[in-house]
Formats: C-alpha cells, structure tokens, sequence
C-alpha cells in the first residue's frame, strides 16, 4: 500500500510540475518573451492550447481574464492533487479501521457503528456551518443533505439558545452534545 502512495505522490508533483511548465510556456508566448510566430512559440502554443483553452472559456463564463487560465490550471491541479492524496489516505485508513472493527465480532461493529455515524454527523455539521459562511444555505441542492442530516439536532437547540446577534452557536452546542453522546454510547458499549 505504500507504494501505491508513493506512486501516487510522485503522479500528482508530477501533474503540477507540468502545468506549472505549461503555464509558464504559455505566459512567455502570451508577453511575447518567446516570438508567438517563431519555430519555439509555435510549439509551445500547439503544447499548450489545447489544455487552456476549456480553462479559458470557464474563465470568460466566470468574467475572469483568460490570459490567466495557465496559473488557474495550475492552482486547480494542486488542489486536485490534494484531496486525491487526502481521499486515499481517508480510504486506506477507514478500510484499516472496518477492518479491524469487524474483526472484533459484534461490539467491535457496534463500536464501528457508532463512531461512523458521529464521524457523518461531524462532517455534515461542518459542511452545513462552513457553506453558510459563503452564502449557501438549506435549499442549496449540494448543501440540502447536510441540513436533513443535521437539523433534528441543530433545530431544538436553536429554540432554546438565547439569539445572539449575528452569531449562531447552536452548531457549537450541537457538537458538544454529538461529541458527550458519541462518549456516552461508546463508554455503555465497554460497560
């Protein structure tokens, strides 16, 4: 499995190494540092315009400057490379815990069971205070899930916090509350 990370490590430095390139081959074309009409320009412009130009007309959808389409690329591909490294790290480790949970018998399952089902609660949580944060609420299809996940703990402490301004804090309480009834499960469960 170590290799398989370390393979995957090295594709995604690679993948930003080469549009790091193709983007400076592309700003040296674009300020004429490089003749666009040259023998070198050519062939950087026949390398690069292919890759930049879907980047491009998603920069001119999103009133964005085009010329910046190569430094996009490569910001989109670092962070692309970043949650695949993040996911297979996330996929390895929770197949290693099942894993071991199952081998467990029936409390070790239930123990799986229980600090799964906190972990969703946690992230949808977190999803559901973060998009607010941007402006993306309850009927944002993409958000909507967090909020059916959450709101049957989020909703009756709303009621009973007092409001504070601006600042919600029932999300805050209502991790407290996740995290004493996450402990609470599990010590019944060792008990």
């Amino acid at each position: 499995m170590l290799q398989v990370h370390a393979s995957l490590r090295y594709l995604v430095f690679a993948a930003f190494v080469l549009s790091a390139f193709a983007a400076l081959a592309s700003w040296l074309v674009r300020t004429q540092r490089v003749s666009p009409l040259g023998r070198l320009g050519r062939a950087l412009r026949a390398a690069t315009e292919p890759v930049f130009r879907p980047v491009e007309r998603r920069l001119l959808r999103l009133g964005g400057n085009p010329v910046n389409a190569g430094w996009w690329l490569v910001i989109a591909v670092a962070i692309a490379g970043v949650v695949l490294l993040s996911l297979f790290d996330w996929a390895v480790r929770t197949f290693g815990w099942m894993y071991a949970a199952f081998s467990g018998g029936p409390q070790g399952i239930l123990v799986a069971s229980i600090v799964a089902a906190y972990n969703v609660l946690f992230v949808a949580l977190m999803v559901r205070v973060i998009a607010s944060w941007f402006g993306f609420f309850r009927y944002s299809r993409w958000i909507r899930p967090a909020y059916v996940l959450t709101d049957w703990l989020v909703e009756p402490i709303r009621r009973l916090l007092p409001t504070t301004g601006a600042i919600d804090f029932s999300p805050l309480a209502a991790l407290l509350v996740l995290w004493v009834l996450e402990k609470l499960l599990l010590s019944l469960v060792f008990f």
